[in-house]
């Protein structure tokens, strides 16, 4: 059975091996790679457009409102004389944007 096997055709073996390769490559960046380099950017987007007096949500599920923006950091209230200093990697894109969402409902 085994010699069976060994007997196929060694001249496009390789060529269609190398195109099975290449297209499982391309599949991959397609579905996975190129839609989550599209996310990122869309947060960076949204993160860099905050603005003092924004409603947000941090990746922790804390709803603040932001009263400083800096380089890297945004300083939000949560509550009266509750400040926590957070940087802006830690807001919630989604999350932010569905509190809006809901917020334009009621």
């Amino acid at each position: 059975m085994l010699t069976i096997l060994l007997q196929g055709s060694p001249q496009s073996g390789g060529f269609m091996q190398m195109v099975f390769l290449i297209a499982i490559i391309v599949v991959f960046y397609l579905f996975m790679i190129r839609p989550q380099i599209k996310k990122q950017k869309a947060e960076k987007a949204f993160r860099e457009s905050l603005e003092k007096g924004a409603k947000v949500v941090t990746i922790g599920g804390v709803h603040g409102k932001i009263i400083e923006v800096t380089d890297r950091t945004f300083l939000i209230e949560v509550d009266t004389n509750v400040k926590l200093r957070v940087e802006k990697s830690a807001i919630s894109a989604e999350a932010t944007k569905s509190l809006d969402a809901s917020g334009s409902q009621k």
